[in-house]
């Protein structure tokens, strides 16, 4: 058979995939903290015996979308002159206290409880170093750049800014935080805190609006590949087979 119709076949599979990347992720572009998606490829079939045969072995000279990993870059910078903002510029995460266990995050809109502690706007505890909620008495909040907080002069406590091995598997869970082993942490981060400010998401609407319609198009065109893929079988079929 074609190996055009495997390759058309397996390029639409690959750019629908994608669209559900490239759509979260510009659908993202204005949360704090978050971090873009990015793909990766694989052979179409897998397991023992995937290409023993000659169809297995024709699809899989042809990669598809194996899923998509996090892209840990920088983003940019605001300024909100909210002295509970956060923001990290360097590699590194918040520590916050879930229900559903520790969670890290880029994202560090942070506000006072009634309770006094500093919490995420979901009313997660922020943890210290020590891994224990923060309390935050009122008066005038000062973060030093290491994370150090104290308030009128006196310390309180530091945030917990960490970091995890090169090789660390984080588990994306929600829109801005990641679930990790705590065994993958390797040492406390050198991001350097900035008060009053939160990072943005590391994907902007305008490179996420071009790369949406350059897949819609790709997309496109292995449908239409296919297309003429299939009315060349159904001629084949037609003109062929009755002379057999």
């Amino acid at each position: 058979m074609d190996s055009g119709l495997y390759a058309a076949y397996t390029g639409l599979l690959g750019r629908m995939q994608a669209l559900d990347t490239v759509a979260n992720n510009l659908a993202n572009a204005s949360t704090p903290g978050f971090r873009a998606q990015q793909d990766y490829f694989r052979s179409v079939l897998s397991g023992e015996g995937s290409t023993d045969s000659q169809v297995g072995q024709a699809v899989n000279n042809f990669g598809v979308l194996g899923g998509n990993v996090p892209d840990f870059s920088q983003g940019q910078l605001m300024q909100t002159g909210n002295p509970l903002d956060l923001a990290l510029d360097g590699q590194g995460f918040f520590m916050l206290q879930t229900k559903d266990g520790t969670r890290y995050t880029r994202d560090g809109s942070f506000q006072r409880s009634n309770a006094g502690q500093l919490v995420t706007q979901l009313g997660e505890p922020v943890l210290d170093s020590a891994g224990k909620p923060i309390t935050v008495p009122s008066g005038n909040v000062h973060v030093a750049p290491d994370g150090t907080i104290s308030v009128a002069g006196a310390v309180i406590g530091k945030i917990a800014v960490v970091d995890f091995a090169a090789d660390a598997m984080l588990t994306q869970d929600g829109t801005n935080r990641f679930a990790a082993s705590p065994s993958m942490l390797s040492k406390a981060s050198l991001a350097t805190v900035h008060q009053g400010a939160l990072e943005g998401a590391n994907e902007d609407a305008i490179h996420g609006t071009m790369h949406l319609i350059l897949v819609q198009r790709q997309a496109e065109m292995m449908q239409k590949a296919l297309s003429v893929f299939d009315t060349d079988f159904d001629k084949t079929a037609a003109e062929e087979i009755p002379k057999v």
